[in-house]
């Protein structure tokens, strides 16, 4: 057997790879182990493809995803200082583990990052953000790969991004990036621990979540229409709206991904009728629904 061979399975619980812990089987899952096996596979695979970080952020349904579904939770790891306030960051490095590696290395301003959950991979593919910055405004560089293996450079100019938002070039997975950070901000322990403390008293970080479900209506907090329209502590099956902060759904009891789905769509629609705006989902909603 290849190590390619070796490095994928068939029907995988994506349940087991997803914060939320719900998710159909993918047909194949696959985990590469260098940039050179990622290329192999898809230069081999003309089937649909697709791409899964930490798992935070994204929906799985209960029917699974057809074709493979690429993992990098195991390479795409590393984080190096390349000049004075320059880093290389793969895209398996977690948002806490850059702002630490910022605090260690007097980059800033980083902290924000550390109230990211999930990848640096998931947080460039959607212009993640908080604490009044986002993931694109300190991207030098990217490093892409696309449908048939190749890997580019490419510069932030090429890319179209707004608030959660980002419009690529051409079909494309991100493998890592430059991030420059202004010496004249540091990101300080101090700081990591205050915003910990913001995050540990206003959110749910223990429980099963996606972190936030839906972005920020302009001109209005989505947390605060869903509070305000009686939605915190409402259920459907094993997930209701977390008491702690209502843009955050919890699973508690075996939820399925029918069950999100359905308790995501009564938000929206309770929220239109409550305030006539509409909540557009910040989490990506994939896969097949079960039809059994």
């Amino acid at each position: 057997m290849t190590q390619l061979q070796e490095n994928c399975t068939q029907n995988e619980p994506l349940a087991r790879h997803t914060s939320w812990k719900v998710g159909g089987p993918a047909d194949i899952f696959f985990t590469p182990s260098s940039r050179s096996e990622l290329s192999q596979f898809l230069k081999s695979n003309d089937g649909i493809i697709t791409w899964l970080g930490n798992g935070t952020n994204v929906l799985v349904r209960d029917g699974g995803i057809r074709g493979s579904v690429i993992s990098t939770k195991k390479f795409f790891k590393q984080i190096e200082l390349i000049e004075e306030s320059i880093c290389r960051v793969e895209v398996g490095v977690s948002c806490f583990e850059l702002a630490m590696f910022a605090t260690k290395n007097s980059l800033g301003p980083a902290a924000f990052f550390s109230g990211i959950p999930g990848s640096i991979g998931g947080a460039l593919t959607m212009n993640a953000g908080c604490f009044g910055h986002e993931t694109w405004e300190f991207i030098k560089s990217v490093e892409v790969i696309d449908r048939k293996g190749d890997i580019h450079q490419l510069d932030p100019e090429e890319f179209s991004y707004s608030y959660r938002s980002v419009k690529f070039p051409f079909p494309l997975w991100f493998l890592s990036c430059e991030m420059t950070f202004p010496g004249r901000e540091v990101t300080t322990i101090e700081e990591l621990r205050g915003l910990r403390d913001s995050r540990i008293e206003r959110q749910p970080l223990n429980e099963s979540t996606c972190g936030s479900v839906f972005k920020n209506p302009k001109g209005h907090h989505a947390g605060d229409l869903i509070e305000r329209s009686d939605l915190k502590g409402y259920r459907v099956g094993g997930c209701f709206v977390s008491e702690k902060h209502a843009n955050f759904i919890i699973n508690d009891k075996e939820a399925t991904a029918s069950n999100i789905e359905k308790l995501i769509k009564h938000i929206q629609d309770t929220v239109k009728e409550r305030f006539g705006v509409d909540l557009e989902t910040e989490v990506r909603i994939i896969g097949e629904h079960d039809e059994r």
